[in-house]
């Protein structure tokens, strides 16, 4: 039957064309409820009926033969051919929606919407959180939801529209821009300087109280550095060992031994005095912050801006300790192995 037949045509209604209009509608009212877990909710976020909802989903599960939803009075679930179904559908709706949020946005006035923003504990703590409120400031119309988390992540997965890490994703469809060095600093408190010196080489860290931390997979993060040009990964003996960064730090300030921690958590503890570093000459090469997101031919207004301003502010916080701590050293005194109290 070719496609000119009439018997394919209903009185003069093109079946293709309603056939997608149905198909589109229960589509996009699929994944409101699958992501609301609710037919209410999904109902109140695309601005229509609860029945209109639920009718739309019907037809779509009739046209597809298949249940979609598990529904209760309690709840709303996903059935496995529900899931294989949303997976299959949602790279498509989502580039719909950032088709359609790219045209508001070259139309529209200012940034506007919600940021997603992922980072690292120590980096999300001590450098972005602190600048989230001047952001708003300059951008109200803005929303945002940071989250600090150490696992690997899938921007696309994770819904995330800016993510800080140390290195580069490994996503040929992430665009990372280095930000800030990532240099690793041995430091100690004075009064532990006073009481016990300070390592003038990687291996006499042995000799030292050393404070380590776990990584997110379980083992414990190898000390890092560079010796005769090459690089080289240690792990000394733990005296103490945190899942944290901060309890880190602190440990470190109260005394209790050394601990090789990034620039951005120790910078302000050495400006202060309240540390000192060490084996400097053997810091390991430079990981890198990087700022990543997905690539995308228009990025949204409330992106771009959040990376305009986030590099700007970070670049001007000069978190550069090594060079800077090297320019005081040589403008300063004589060597590292000066009497403890000198420390002081």
């Amino acid at each position: 039957m070719s496609l000119t037949d009439p018997a394919t045509v209903d009185d003069g209604v093109d079946p293709l064309t309603t056939g997608f209009s149905a198909s589109y509608a229960g589509v996009m009212a699929f994944i409101a409820v699958a992501h609301e877990g609710s037919f209410s909710r999904a109902a109140d976020r695309l601005g229509i009926g609860r029945s209109a909802v639920s009718r739309s989903v019907q037809k779509l599960e009739g046209q597809l033969g298949v249940r979609l939803f598990l529904r209760t009075t309690r709840s709303t679930s996903l059935t496995r051919e529900g899931e294989l179904f949303h997976d299959g559908c949602r790279p498509g709706v989502d580039r719909i929606l950032q088709a359609l949020e790219e045209m508001r946005d070259l139309r529209d006035g200012p940034p506007r919407g919600h940021l997603r923003v992922s980072a690292t504990h120590g980096f999300g703590r001590k450098v972005i959180a602190p600048l989230l409120s001047a952001f708003r400031a300059h951008f109200p119309d803005v929303t945002l939801e940071l989250q600090l988390e150490e696992r690997p992540l899938d921007l696309a997965a994770d819904r995330i529209d800016v993510a800080f890490r140390d290195g580069v994703l490994e996503d040929s469809e992430v665009i990372a821009k280095h930000l800030i060095p990532m240099q690793l600093l041995v430091c100690a408190a004075p009064d532990y300087v006073v009481r016990h010196g300070l390592p003038a080489s990687v291996g006499e860290l042995a000799a030292h109280a050393c404070i380590s931390q776990r990584q997110a997979n379980g083992r414990l993060q190898p000390w890092e550095f560079r010796v005769e040009g090459r690089p080289l990964s240690v792990e000394p003996a733990s005296a103490l060992v945190f899942n944290d960064a901060d309890l880190a730090l602190q440990a470190v300030l109260q005394g209790q031994g050394l601990a090789q921690l990034p620039n951005y958590q120790v910078r302000a503890a050495l400006d202060a005095g309240l540390a000192v570093s060490c084996l400097d000459q053997y810091a390991a090469d430079d990981r890198g912050h990087y700022l990543c997101y997905l690539s995308r031919r228009q990025l949204p207004k409330r992106i771009r801006a959040f990376i305009d301003f986030i590099t700007s502010e970070v670049r001007a916080l000069d978190l550069d300790v090594v060079t800077h701590w090297e320019s005081v050293q040589q403008a300063s005194a004589p060597a590292r192995d000066v009497d403890a109290g000198a420390w002081q």
